[in-house]
This record gives C-alpha cells, structure tokens and sequence, in this order.
C-alpha cells in the first residue's frame, strides 16, 4: 500500500456516495464529489509515475475505481431520468461483455493481456465529460444544449466503437493461440 493505492481506495469510498447524492436529488453535491473523484484519479495517476509508485495492486484497483464509479454514476442517473436508460444499457453492457470476454478467455486457459485500446481511452472521456456535463446542469440549473446531446452521440459512437475492436481483438486472440 502507497499513497496512489489509498487514494484510489478513496475514490471507491466516493461510488456509494455519489449514488447517494443522486438518489436524494442532491446533484450540486454530486458533482463535487465525482469532480473530486475525477481530480483523485488523476493525482494518484500523477504520484505513481512521477515518484515511480506503480504496484500491482494500483494496476487492479485504478480500473476497478474507474469503472465502478461510471457505472455506478450512468446506472443511478439513468433511474433518475437524468440520462436515457438506452445509453445506460449500452454502456453498463460493454463493459459486461469486456468482462465476460476476458472471463471465457481465462477459462480457456487462455488469458487475455489486459490492455486498453485507444477506442476505449477516448470512450472514457466522453463517459465521464457527459456524466459530469449532466450532473453540472443538473447542479447548478443551467440547459446544457446542444453539448448534451453531442456528447451523448459521442459515448454512443465510441461505446459501440470499442465493443466492435474489443471483440476482433479478442477473437483474434482466441483463433491465433488456438492455432498454435
């Protein structure tokens, strides 16, 4: 355990809450907490390669933090209404299917390197750019058009978009090893 560890620890204590201030309408106190777990990402990101703090357990917990906080974030806001529950679908379910592939490939015994391509960096940003734009106006009462809207389109493209690469490269994983 390091310092980047424990702030990422923080960051998965913030999941809950955040769902909770979204839960009782409370979306100014949202926002603040998901900027503050946005601002955690990135200083235990910045600590771990800048004073070479990089463990294995950080490499395990940074993604977990990431996704569960998303998750978490598109689920309580697509019950709310805040965001369509289509796009929740959408993105709940890619990051299933990730997962499920990486699953069958360890059952196979045939584990898969674990390593995001450019398609899902870019899908990253434009989850949490629109999560934070929704809770923003949300928050502080303001109509966000059109940028809701581009942004809406952009996690659709680039969720679909990452699906449609993860599963060729999974297959290709999957036929070549086979192969060998």
């Amino acid at each position: 355990m390091n310092i980047p560890n424990f702030i990422t620890l923080g960051r998965i204590v913030l999941v809950p809450l955040v769902v909770w201030a979204i839960a009782a309408s409370q979306m100014t106190v949202a926002f603040f907490l998901f900027a503050a777990a946005g601002l955690s990402d990135a200083v235990d990101g910045f600590l771990a390669k800048r004073f070479n703090m990089t463990t294995e357990l950080g490499a395990l917990l940074d993604p977990i933090a990431d996704k569960a906080l998303l998750v978490s974030i598109y689920v309580a806001l697509g019950i709310t209404g805040a965001v369509p529950r289509w796009l929740v679908i959408l993105v709940v379910s890619r990051d299933f299917m990730i997962v499920g592939a990486m699953i069958v490939s360890w059952i196979l015994d045939n584990p898969m390197p674990v390593k995001p391509l450019m398609a899902s960096k870019l899908n990253t940003v434009a989850q949490v750019s629109f999560a934070g734009l929704v809770l923003a106006a949300l928050g502080f009462k303001f109509n966000a058009s059109p940028y809701d809207v581009i942004l809406m389109a952009a996690v659709t493209i680039l969720t679909l978009w990452s699906v449609v690469l993860y599963f060729i490269a999974w297959v290709r994983h999957i036929g070549t090893t086979e192969a060998m």
